[in-house]
């Protein structure tokens, strides 16, 4: 258990100490396992809360709750590429733009993007069991999505974590991480893993294609965007699926 340990302290602001650093393959294969957990908790808020406010509230709310127990962390990695893609000129200046903790004008808006379209899908989800599986499956879709990534394309540079995690990782654990996600999914929401799926590979394909051509490669920064944009296009997805049809449990 000593890899979800590793992944609830790496993914969360949850104070969780342990008396060593935990190895990199122990911990990324329980990303799916820990983006569910998180994935309860906002889409508990986010059903819950509906039954007692306007449903726009509660999801508001409810991803207000996933920022505080994840404190920004995939966020930031989203405003950090927005920078440096929409602001750099060459390689070597968007690796530099990468570096800089502080963020520009293209990435406050990757942020308000990112937020303004989570609320406004979750919101238009009316029901509360769609609304909690919706969330399920996009925190738990979102994190496996960028461990995955990390064998679709090679590094952008050898130093920092994305890279040494891509190389820490093997490619079965990756494949066992994928196949945990879609299970987890596919429990949440039922045959809407199947849309749900299709929408998380496009997004993952259109960051990591794009991020080749930017900077050639995958850094720390692109594997949060990734989940970003991943767990925004699996919510708009089903608030699509939401509006004509019911989930397999509610």
């Amino acid at each position: 258990m000593s890899g979800f340990v590793g992944a609830v302290q790496f993914l969360t602001r949850i104070p969780v100490r342990t008396s060593s650093a935990i190895p990199h393959e122990r911990v990324l294969p329980w990303f799916p396992v820990v983006g569910a957990l998180i994935g309860v908790v906002v889409g508990g808020v986010a059903a819950g809360l509906g039954e007692l406010v306007p449903v726009s509230v509660a999801a508001a709310l409810a991803v207000v709750t996933g920022l505080s127990i994840t404190g920004a962390f995939h966020e930031d990695g989203l405003a950090d590429i927005a920078d440096a893609f929409g602001g750099g000129v060459t390689v070597e200046r968007r690796l530099e733009i990468l570096k800089d903790s502080r963020h520009g004008t293209y990435g406050v808006a990757a942020l308000a993007s990112s937020i303004v379209v989570r609320v406004v899908a979750a919101a238009s989800i009316v029901s509360a069991a769609s609304v909690f599986a919706a969330f399920v499956a996009a925190h738990t879709l979102g994190r496996t999505a960028a461990v995955v990534a990390m064998k679709a394309a090679p590094p952008a540079s050898e130093s920092g974590l994305g890279a040494s995690a891509g190389r820490d990782l093997a490619p079965v654990a990756a494949v066992v991480c994928g196949i945990t996600g879609v299970g987890i999914a596919t429990l949440a929401t039922g045959w809407w893993v199947l849309p749900l799926v299709g929408g998380a590979v496009v997004g993952t394909a259109a960051v990591v294609v794009l991020s080749v051509r930017k900077i050639g490669g995958l850094a720390g920064d692109v594997l949060g965007a990734i989940e970003q944009v991943v767990e925004c296009t699996v919510l708009v997805v089903a608030s699509g699926l939401a509006m004509r049809h019911s989930l397999w449990w509610s």
